[in-house]
Protein backbone atom coordinates (compact mmCIF):
# COMPACT_ATOMS: atom_id res chain seq x y z
CA UNK A 1 0.00 0.00 0.00
CA UNK A 2 0.83 3.77 -0.14
CA UNK A 3 -0.14 5.70 2.61
CA UNK A 4 -0.47 8.81 4.00
CA UNK A 5 -0.40 9.83 7.81
CA UNK A 6 -1.30 13.06 8.69
CA UNK A 7 -0.14 14.14 12.46
CA UNK A 8 2.67 11.50 11.90
CA UNK A 9 4.66 13.95 14.96
CA UNK A 10 1.33 12.77 16.99
CA UNK A 11 1.50 10.01 19.62
CA UNK A 12 -0.59 8.02 17.22
CA UNK A 13 1.05 9.18 13.69
CA UNK A 14 4.63 8.46 15.30
CA UNK A 15 3.33 4.94 15.78
CA UNK A 16 1.71 4.10 12.58
CA UNK A 17 4.87 5.30 10.42
CA UNK A 18 6.52 2.46 12.46
CA UNK A 19 4.00 -0.21 12.29
CA UNK A 20 3.77 0.73 8.65
CA UNK A 21 7.27 0.34 7.55
CA UNK A 22 6.30 -2.57 4.79
CA UNK A 23 4.35 -0.10 3.39
CA UNK A 24 5.01 2.77 1.15
CA UNK A 25 4.12 5.23 3.75
CA UNK A 26 4.72 9.24 3.66
CA UNK A 27 4.20 10.94 7.37
CA UNK A 28 4.35 14.50 7.61
CA UNK A 29 4.16 16.31 10.80
CA UNK A 30 1.89 19.28 11.78
CA UNK A 31 4.52 22.06 10.80
CA UNK A 32 5.27 19.80 6.92
CA UNK A 33 1.36 19.68 6.47
CA UNK A 34 -1.12 21.67 7.89
CA UNK A 35 -4.57 19.61 7.62
CA UNK A 36 -6.43 23.55 8.18
CA UNK A 37 -4.80 24.64 5.04
CA UNK A 38 -6.95 22.92 2.07
CA UNK A 39 -4.63 23.94 -0.99
CA UNK A 40 -1.95 21.91 1.36
CA UNK A 41 -3.95 19.38 1.88
CA UNK A 42 -4.60 18.96 -2.04
CA UNK A 43 -1.18 19.02 -2.72
CA UNK A 44 0.09 16.45 -0.34
CA UNK A 45 -2.83 14.20 -1.62
CA UNK A 46 -1.64 14.68 -5.25
CA UNK A 47 1.85 14.46 -4.67
CA UNK A 48 1.82 11.08 -2.53
CA UNK A 49 -0.98 9.45 -4.47
CA UNK A 50 -1.96 7.23 -1.40
CA UNK A 51 -3.88 3.94 -1.96
CA UNK A 52 -5.59 5.76 2.08
CA UNK A 53 -4.92 8.35 3.81
CA UNK A 54 -4.91 7.70 7.78
CA UNK A 55 -6.33 11.10 9.91
CA UNK A 56 -3.72 10.88 12.89
CA UNK A 57 -4.32 14.75 13.22
CA UNK A 58 -6.03 15.99 15.81
CA UNK A 59 -6.87 18.79 18.44
CA UNK A 60 -6.80 16.53 22.03
CA UNK A 61 -6.61 19.23 24.35
CA UNK A 62 -9.66 18.48 25.98
CA UNK A 63 -10.03 21.14 28.99
CA UNK A 64 -8.54 24.01 26.38
CA UNK A 65 -11.15 23.26 23.69
CA UNK A 66 -13.99 24.49 26.17
CA UNK A 67 -12.60 28.11 25.57
CA UNK A 68 -10.93 27.39 22.00
CA UNK A 69 -13.61 25.69 19.99
CA UNK A 70 -12.89 26.96 17.34
CA UNK A 71 -9.78 25.93 16.71
CA UNK A 72 -10.60 22.45 18.12
CA UNK A 73 -13.68 22.69 15.08
CA UNK A 74 -10.80 23.50 12.46
CA UNK A 75 -8.93 20.55 13.15
CA UNK A 76 -11.41 18.09 14.38
CA UNK A 77 -14.17 18.74 12.08
CA UNK A 78 -13.10 20.90 8.89
CA UNK A 79 -10.35 19.21 8.31
CA UNK A 80 -11.76 15.62 7.76
CA UNK A 81 -13.90 17.53 5.64
CA UNK A 82 -11.32 18.66 3.44
CA UNK A 83 -9.21 15.89 3.53
CA UNK A 84 -12.71 13.50 2.72
CA UNK A 85 -13.54 15.93 -0.28
CA UNK A 86 -10.18 15.47 -1.53
CA UNK A 87 -9.94 11.58 -1.02
CA UNK A 88 -13.27 11.22 -2.94
CA UNK A 89 -11.68 13.32 -5.86
CA UNK A 90 -8.03 11.57 -6.28
CA UNK A 91 -9.95 8.14 -5.25
CA UNK A 92 -8.27 7.29 -1.78
CA UNK A 93 -10.15 5.46 1.04
CA UNK A 94 -9.67 7.60 4.36
CA UNK A 95 -9.26 6.22 7.86
CA UNK A 96 -10.05 8.56 10.49
CA UNK A 97 -9.49 8.32 13.83
CA UNK A 98 -12.03 9.26 15.91
CA UNK A 99 -13.02 8.97 19.99
CA UNK A 100 -15.30 7.78 22.95
CA UNK A 101 -16.12 11.16 24.11
CA UNK A 102 -18.45 11.25 21.01
CA UNK A 103 -20.46 9.46 23.63
CA UNK A 104 -22.28 10.90 26.93
CA UNK A 105 -20.78 8.47 28.76
CA UNK A 106 -23.21 7.13 30.94
CA UNK A 107 -23.64 3.91 29.71
CA UNK A 108 -23.68 0.83 32.00
CA UNK A 109 -22.32 -1.39 29.01
CA UNK A 110 -19.79 -1.47 26.02
CA UNK A 111 -20.79 1.30 23.84
CA UNK A 112 -21.81 -0.35 20.15
CA UNK A 113 -20.70 1.57 17.04
CA UNK A 114 -24.62 2.29 16.67
CA UNK A 115 -25.21 3.10 19.91
CA UNK A 116 -27.18 7.08 20.52
CA UNK A 117 -24.06 9.93 20.79
CA UNK A 118 -24.66 13.05 22.98
CA UNK A 119 -20.54 14.68 23.34
CA UNK A 120 -20.71 16.68 26.57
CA UNK A 121 -17.87 18.69 26.00
CA UNK A 122 -16.70 20.79 22.94
CA UNK A 123 -14.01 18.38 21.80
CA UNK A 124 -16.29 15.68 21.89
CA UNK A 125 -18.49 17.94 19.68
CA UNK A 126 -15.67 18.98 17.38
CA UNK A 127 -14.88 15.03 16.99
CA UNK A 128 -18.23 14.31 15.98
CA UNK A 129 -18.42 17.28 13.85
CA UNK A 130 -15.81 15.63 12.05
CA UNK A 131 -17.19 11.66 12.34
CA UNK A 132 -20.10 12.64 10.22
CA UNK A 133 -18.60 14.62 7.69
CA UNK A 134 -16.12 12.28 6.58
CA UNK A 135 -19.07 9.61 6.40
CA UNK A 136 -21.31 12.23 4.60
CA UNK A 137 -19.01 13.16 1.88
CA UNK A 138 -17.18 9.79 1.29
CA UNK A 139 -19.69 7.44 2.27
CA UNK A 140 -17.72 4.44 -0.12
CA UNK A 141 -14.27 4.99 0.89
CA UNK A 142 -14.15 5.94 4.91
CA UNK A 143 -13.80 4.17 7.42
CA UNK A 144 -14.01 5.66 11.32
CA UNK A 145 -12.72 4.31 13.78
CA UNK A 146 -12.91 5.41 17.45
CA UNK A 147 -10.44 4.72 20.31
CA UNK A 148 -9.96 5.76 24.22
CA UNK A 149 -7.63 5.99 27.09
CA UNK A 150 -4.73 6.25 24.31
CA UNK A 151 -1.24 6.68 25.68
CA UNK A 152 2.07 5.99 23.32
CA UNK A 153 6.03 6.72 23.26
CA UNK A 154 5.34 9.81 21.99
CA UNK A 155 3.87 13.10 23.44
CA UNK A 156 2.30 13.39 26.51
CA UNK A 157 -0.03 10.95 28.31
CA UNK A 158 -1.63 9.93 31.59
CA UNK A 159 0.52 6.43 31.85
CA UNK A 160 4.05 9.55 31.23
CA UNK A 161 2.17 11.53 33.77
CA UNK A 162 1.67 8.92 36.80
CA UNK A 163 5.28 7.12 35.75
CA UNK A 164 7.02 10.88 37.12
CA UNK A 165 4.74 11.71 39.80
CA UNK A 166 5.43 7.87 40.92
CA UNK A 167 9.02 9.73 41.72
CA UNK A 168 7.88 13.18 42.93
CA UNK A 169 4.83 12.18 45.48
CA UNK A 170 4.47 10.33 48.21
CA UNK A 171 0.88 9.69 47.73
CA UNK A 172 -1.16 9.86 44.28
CA UNK A 173 -4.91 10.80 44.42
CA UNK A 174 -6.35 8.89 41.07
CA UNK A 175 -10.35 9.02 39.70
CA UNK A 176 -11.70 5.74 40.53
CA UNK A 177 -15.44 6.34 38.95
CA UNK A 178 -14.43 7.02 35.19
CA UNK A 179 -14.22 3.39 33.98
CA UNK A 180 -12.69 3.04 29.70
CA UNK A 181 -9.81 0.69 28.09
CA UNK A 182 -6.33 1.49 27.94
CA UNK A 183 -4.74 1.47 24.49
CA UNK A 184 -1.60 1.32 23.66
CA UNK A 185 -0.82 3.77 20.27
CA UNK A 186 1.42 0.91 19.15
CA UNK A 187 -1.76 -1.57 19.63
CA UNK A 188 -3.96 0.83 18.38
CA UNK A 189 -1.51 1.64 15.45
CA UNK A 190 -1.32 -1.76 14.12
CA UNK A 191 -5.26 -2.27 13.52
CA UNK A 192 -5.47 1.06 11.96
CA UNK A 193 -3.12 -0.27 9.20
CA UNK A 194 -4.67 -3.85 9.25
CA UNK A 195 -7.93 -1.97 8.89
CA UNK A 196 -6.43 -0.01 5.94
CA UNK A 197 -4.29 -2.95 4.25
CA UNK A 198 -8.11 -4.75 4.50
CA UNK A 199 -9.93 -1.51 2.66
CA UNK A 200 -7.13 -2.22 -0.11
CA UNK A 201 -9.55 -5.48 -1.04
CA UNK A 202 -12.82 -3.13 -1.91
CA UNK A 203 -14.69 -4.49 -4.91
CA UNK A 204 -14.08 -8.45 -4.31
CA UNK A 205 -16.48 -8.50 -1.12
CA UNK A 206 -14.08 -9.12 1.99
CA UNK A 207 -13.00 -6.13 2.34
CA UNK A 208 -14.48 -3.94 5.87
CA UNK A 209 -17.44 -2.25 4.83
CA UNK A 210 -17.18 1.13 5.04
CA UNK A 211 -18.31 3.06 7.90
CA UNK A 212 -17.86 2.95 12.23
CA UNK A 213 -15.70 0.84 13.83
CA UNK A 214 -14.37 0.90 17.63
CA UNK A 215 -10.40 -0.07 18.40
CA UNK A 216 -8.93 -0.68 21.98
CA UNK A 217 -7.35 -2.75 24.11
CA UNK A 218 -9.97 -5.28 25.79
CA UNK A 219 -11.10 -4.85 29.14
CA UNK A 220 -11.35 -2.19 31.33
CA UNK A 221 -10.59 -0.30 34.19
CA UNK A 222 -10.52 2.79 36.16
CA UNK A 223 -7.65 5.44 35.92
CA UNK A 224 -7.27 4.77 39.58
CA UNK A 225 -7.03 1.05 38.48
CA UNK A 226 -4.92 2.03 35.10
CA UNK A 227 -2.30 4.07 38.04
CA UNK A 228 -1.55 1.57 39.92
CA UNK A 229 -0.73 -0.93 36.86
CA UNK A 230 1.58 1.85 36.22
CA UNK A 231 2.90 1.89 39.12
CA UNK A 232 3.64 -1.74 39.41
CA UNK A 233 5.34 -1.93 36.07
CA UNK A 234 7.92 0.81 37.23
CA UNK A 235 8.97 -1.17 40.74
CA UNK A 236 6.69 1.49 42.71
CA UNK A 237 4.49 0.48 46.07
CA UNK A 238 0.86 0.83 44.26
CA UNK A 239 -0.17 1.22 47.78
CA UNK A 240 0.44 4.69 47.47
CA UNK A 241 -2.15 5.15 44.56
CA UNK A 242 -5.26 6.72 46.58
CA UNK A 243 -8.57 6.44 45.03
CA UNK A 244 -10.78 9.63 44.90
CA UNK A 245 -13.97 10.82 42.70
CA UNK A 246 -14.37 13.00 39.99
CA UNK A 247 -16.15 15.64 41.68
CA UNK A 248 -12.91 16.37 43.97
CA UNK A 249 -11.27 17.10 40.81
CA UNK A 250 -13.01 19.43 38.70
CA UNK A 251 -12.49 20.10 35.49
CA UNK A 252 -13.04 22.67 33.01
CA UNK A 253 -14.47 20.15 30.41
CA UNK A 254 -16.71 17.14 31.76
CA UNK A 255 -15.17 13.16 31.18
CA UNK A 256 -17.53 10.97 30.13
CA UNK A 257 -17.80 8.21 33.67
CA UNK A 258 -18.08 5.36 31.12
CA UNK A 259 -16.00 5.15 28.14
CA UNK A 260 -15.79 1.67 27.16
CA UNK A 261 -15.90 0.55 23.73
CA UNK A 262 -17.24 -2.62 21.82
CA UNK A 263 -15.47 -4.10 19.74
CA UNK A 264 -17.79 -6.15 18.08
CA UNK A 265 -18.21 -4.56 15.01
CA UNK A 266 -14.21 -4.93 14.41
CA UNK A 267 -14.23 -8.71 15.40
CA UNK A 268 -17.53 -9.16 12.80
CA UNK A 269 -15.27 -7.50 10.17
CA UNK A 270 -12.44 -9.86 10.67
CA UNK A 271 -10.04 -7.78 11.49
CA UNK A 272 -7.04 -8.87 14.54
CA UNK A 273 -8.70 -7.66 18.08
CA UNK A 274 -6.37 -6.34 20.44
CA UNK A 275 -5.06 -7.86 22.94
CA UNK A 276 -6.13 -7.25 27.03
CA UNK A 277 -4.65 -4.01 28.23
CA UNK A 278 -2.89 -5.07 31.10
CA UNK A 279 -0.81 -7.39 28.94
CA UNK A 280 -0.50 -4.08 26.61
CA UNK A 281 0.87 -2.13 29.05
CA UNK A 282 3.28 -4.49 29.95
CA UNK A 283 4.86 -4.87 26.70
CA UNK A 284 4.72 -0.90 26.27
CA UNK A 285 6.86 -0.97 29.36
CA UNK A 286 8.96 -3.70 27.95
CA UNK A 287 9.87 -2.31 24.58
CA UNK A 288 9.62 1.64 25.39
CA UNK A 289 9.71 2.02 28.94
CA UNK A 290 12.47 4.79 28.57
CA UNK A 291 9.95 7.03 27.01
CA UNK A 292 6.85 6.22 29.57
CA UNK A 293 8.81 6.60 32.58
CA UNK A 294 11.55 5.55 34.45
CA UNK A 295 11.80 2.64 37.61
CA UNK A 296 11.68 4.15 40.87
CA UNK A 297 13.14 2.70 44.35
CA UNK A 298 10.82 0.61 45.99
Amino acid sequence: MRLLVTGAGGQLGADLLRVARGHDVVGPTRAELDVTDPAAVERAVKEVRPDAVLNAAAYTAVDAAETDEATAAAVNAEAPATLARICALRGAGLVHVSTDYVFAGDAGRPYQVDAPVGPRSAYGRTKLAGERAVRELLPERSWVVRTAWVYGESGGNFVKTMARLAGERDTLDVVDDQHGSPTWSRDLAAGLVALAAATQAAGNGVAPSPGTYHCTNSGRTTWYGLARAVFAEIGADPERVRPTSTDAVPRPAPRPAYSVLSDASWRAAGLPPARPWRDALHAAFAEVGGTLGKSVPV
